[in-house]
């Protein structure tokens, strides 16, 4: 089975380095974020909507997650081979841990909505849905 990839996505850069640019999905101008790791609400040169991608925390949580278990792989490694004071650890683990977080956090954020976009997968709104009557409680 083939993957469902958006037909007008041939022959655009990769989803990792549409990520690493901060691309627009559509057009791949680089008008994917307003802030360090804030999304525009929209593409200033093709006008794609960014606020239907549902992005939210994954990333960071994911992030978070992995990091926080290397470093800590790491510090106890580092415990074990040498044994330095609790400071040197504080001093050397702490910004470690905060700057990977912080910068993959754009780059994953990034390849999330590039993998959504792709695969046209977005929020639903409430007129995506219908009801039929039937179904209707009373």
């Amino acid at each position: 089975m083939t993957d469902p990839v958006r037909p007008d996505t041939k022959g655009q850069p990769g989803t990792a380095a549409a990520a690493l640019f901060g691309c627009c999905p559509r057009c791949h101008a680089k008008t994917l974020f307003a802030g360090y790791a804030q999304f525009a609400d929209r593409c200033r040169v093709c006008g794609l909507d960014f606020t239907r991608f549902n992005v939210g925390d994954g990333p960071a949580a994911f992030l978070t997650l992995i990091i926080g278990a290397l470093v800590t792989g790491l510090a106890l490694w580092l415990e074990l081979a040498a044994g330095p004071p609790f400071w040197v650890h504080v001093i050397l683990w702490v910004p470690v841990t905060a700057g990977t977080v912080l910068g993959g956090l754009r780059g994953c954020k990034a390849w999330l909505l590039q993998a959504e976009y792709r695969r046209r997968a977005g929020e639903a709104v409430t007129a995506d849905w219908t009801v039929d009557p039937a179904d209707r409680p009373e």
